[in-house]
């Protein structure tokens, strides 16, 4: 079975060594300031859903909890089969499926556009090709599964519109990927970042992301989380 960095580090919380993590040279990526899309959604719906790959959904999942607007961010699986979409099995790396986040939003107070602005700044780097940080696989690629004709419309435009402004040192690799559903992971995955604000790859990896989505997204950004568990 494949050992993922996050079960080593487990490990050694566990151990009771956490202070030697440094030794991994493992760090949250730096959030690059990027314009918002020129071309955005135009609707009055309340309720809109989309889904955003980007590495390890836990610091994802984390950072789309701290936005205003959002309803619920669920850790889950796109891209492959109801029959693969379990933790260990997608661990493999053959399944087709990412680890993704589903977020269910409030279009009149955030939008689709905003939301990929979020994602493309301080969620993850999407210059990195199936690996976040110290995850590498198909199942940490970066990729948008538009789940309709506006969402899809929307996200071509901004990448190429990014692209244009060179905005990042290096190209983006980020796919749009056919929606064919979407699958919540575990219950011990949901709310990961929130429940334990001390694992050491949540402190590594990911409290910077919220950081940054504090700094750079101020007007976004709020202090509650969203939590699956609560229902919320």
């Amino acid at each position: 079975m494949k050992i993922t960095w996050r079960r080593m580090l487990l490990g050694v919380a566990v151990a009771g060594v956490i202070g030697q993590v440094s030794a991994f040279s493992l760090g949250g990526e730096d959030a690059v300031v990027i314009p918002p899309p020129t071309l955005d959604e135009i609707t009055q719906a309340h309720s809109e859903t989309a889904v955003f790959a980007g590495g390890c959904f836990w610091g994802v999942q984390g950072v789309f909890q701290h936005v205003k607007g959002v309803q619920k961010a669920v850790s889950g699986y796109a891209g492959g089969a109801a029959n693969t979409a379990e933790y260990e099995r997608v661990s493999e790396g053959d399944t087709g499926h990412a680890e993704s986040v589903q977020v269910t939003f409030d279009p009149t107070q955030v939008s689709y556009g905003s939301l990929l602005q979020i994602y493309f700044s301080v969620a993850h780097n999407p210059t990195e090709l199936n690996r976040q940080g110290p995850d590498s696989g198909t199942q940490y690629r970066s990729a948008l599964f538009p789940v309709n004709a506006d969402q899809q419309k929307v996200a071509q435009a901004y990448i190429a519109q990014l692209d244009a402004a060179h905005a990042y040192s290096k190209p983006i690799v980020t796919k749009l990927e056919s929606y064919n559903g979407f699958y919540p992971a575990e219950d011990y995955h949901q709310d990961f970042l929130t429940e334990h604000p001390s694992y050491p790859y949540i402190v590594i990896n990911d409290m910077p992301k919220v950081a940054n989505l504090k700094q750079v997204f101020a007007q976004r950004y709020q202090e509650k989380p969203v939590l699956v568990k609560d229902g919320s």
